[in-house]
């Protein structure tokens, strides 16, 4: 029987991550290519039913398949249909939103992530301004959210994303989210140019692990720039990507995510999607749906014991929730 995405059906769909589509039912303007993070280099598509979305990457050799099914599409296994729902467009990079990657290139090495081999460009000012207007023109825009790499250095990174900011707030009115490595005074300098929300992503709270794949990072400035960062945004501003997949035990999962919910940071418990740039450096596994499930509710959990909202959250991924079962929202 056909159905459309409930929570369990959205965790099976986010561990497999990928489905066949047949070229007709996707036009260009359906599918977007990510240029940050684990999933750089790769094109996927949104499909929405009811108040949850899944964005599924484009993959030939999927055991998903997804095909026209009465006004919208249906997504098969094994010929059978699993869940029902709409193709839906994104504005830029994602729907609702102009998500934009300001600097496709990154100094540092995490070993789960292809921008530091991929060598992309720096988007300037005027790029990225034709980005959000372009968005606008393509449907309703809710949000500006900015996502970077680190092009020469944390603070320059800072000090441009900064500038772009304070120009984005002068031309829209709209809330603006910014997801970068913290400096000394990002977080200040960014609020005070306009953002509405701040990201710093800790990756990994195991510390062993997180040693091994972000050589280069320090997960103790990351932690005190949280905190930070939310005496200066406010409750249910300030979030952080945690991977799951990494080798972590859900224990220490549940403890990370205890010490950044009573920091009043969201986490945002992001699968791994493994790079075949990076095959050979790591060893990682995608979470299986019972665990994505098991761990989702470890997350809404700890939010609600803490008094944290996702749903007031207005850019970035938790509002977007394609990559992620999201507490609050899915589940």
């Amino acid at each position: 029987m056909e159905q459309g995405l409930t929570a369990e059906t959205k965790a099976f769909l986010i561990n497999i991550g990928s489905a066949d589509i047949d070229a007709s039912l996707l036009p260009a303007d359906m599918k977007t290519t990510a240029t940050a993070g684990p999933g750089a280099g790769g094109s996927s598509f949104f499909v929405r039913s009811g108040t949850r979305r899944v964005r599924l990457s484009i993959k030939k050799e999927s055991p998903l398949k997804v095909i026209p099914f009465k006004n919208g599409v249906a997504i098969q296994k094994d010929g059978r249909i699993i869940a029902c729902g709409q193709l839906e467009l994104p504005l830029c990079h994602c729907p609702e939103q102009a998500y934009i990657t300001v600097s496709e290139r990154c100094v540092f090495d995490c070993k789960f992530c292809p921008v530091p081999i991929l060598h992309g460009r720096v988007k300037t000012i005027d790029e990225i301004t034709a980005l959000v207007e372009a968005a606008s023109a393509r449907g309703k825009i809710t949000a500006i959210s900015l996502t970077s790499g680190v092009a020469e250095s944390p603070e320059k990174e800072a000090a441009y994303l900064t500038q772009i900011v304070r120009h984005l707030a002068g031309r829209f009115d709209l809330p603006i989210g910014v997801s970068i490595y913290p400096t000394a005074t990002s977080t200040e300098d960014l609020h005070a140019a306009g953002a509405s929300e701040i990201k710093y992503n800790v990756e990994t709270m195991d510390r062993e692990i997180f040693r091994r794949v972000c050589p280069n990072l320090s997960l103790d400035e990351i932690l005190a720039a949280l905190k930070g960062a939310v005496e200066v945004f406010g409750k249910n501003n300030v979030s952080s990507n945690f991977i799951i997949g990494l080798g972590e035990t859900d224990e220490c999962v549940g403890q990370g995510v205890e010490t950044l919910t009573g920091m009043g940071v969201i986490p945002n418990l992001r699968p791994i999607s493994p790079h075949p740039l990076r095959k050979g450096e790591i060893s990682v596994e995608r979470p299986s749906s019972e665990r994505l499930i098991k761990l989702t509710r470890i997350n809404k959990a700890a939010l609600e014991r803490h008094g944290l909202d996702v749903r007031a959250a207005r850019t970035m991924c938790l509002p977007c929730t394609g990559c992620d079962l999201t507490p609050q929202r899915d589940l």
